[in-house]
């Protein structure tokens, strides 16, 4: 068992599920799912973490799938642009997201210590915000909800 959203679950089955779906949505929506996009989206489910795209690449690289940064760049792209990973703005990196197979609106728990990230939903007209904006009559399009502390295993290792 490894953790997720701070939590134990089933390590194997989580990557394997999260496979299974972005195969099914490339398929149903005739998109390429190239075996870059599909490491890639790998990496982060297996690793549950905020993670660069240089510390991508330096994986892939390892591998002998690619060594220019526009190869994990274009797969990050992609990846973002159909909802399989989600940019995490402060950190300038990215994470696996944790509902693939719904239209959401994210909000990331992010530990400043090891970097774990706990995703979860939010709506764009909820809360002070969704309230000063409909009092004004804007319309929120895009909402970017990061909050940065410590994970229950990284306060629980300080003193």
């Amino acid at each position: 068992m490894a953790t997720i959203g701070f939590r134990q679950h089933d390590h194997g089955q989580c990557i394997a599920t999260a496979l299974s779906q972005a195969e099914a949505k490339c398929a149903e929506q005739k998109l390429q799912f190239t075996p870059v996009r599909r490491r890639v989206l790998e990496i982060l489910l297996d690793k549950h973490r905020a993670m660069g795209a240089y510390d991508i690449l330096d994986i892939l690289s390892a591998e002998g799938m690619g060594s220019q940064p526009p190869v994990v760049y274009r797969a990050l792209d992609f990846l973002v642009q159909h909802g399989f990973v989600h940019r995490i703005e402060r950190l300038n990196a990215y994470t696996a997201c944790a509902h693939p197979t719904h239209d959401h609106v994210p909000a990331f728990l992010v530990c400043r210590e090891c970097k774990a990230v706990a995703e979860t939903e939010t709506e764009l007209t909820q809360g002070r915000l969704g309230s000063a904006a409909d009092k004004t009559g804007f319309r929120i399009e895009k909402i970017v909800v990061e909050a940065e502390g410590l994970c229950p295993a990284c306060a629980g290792a300080r003193p």
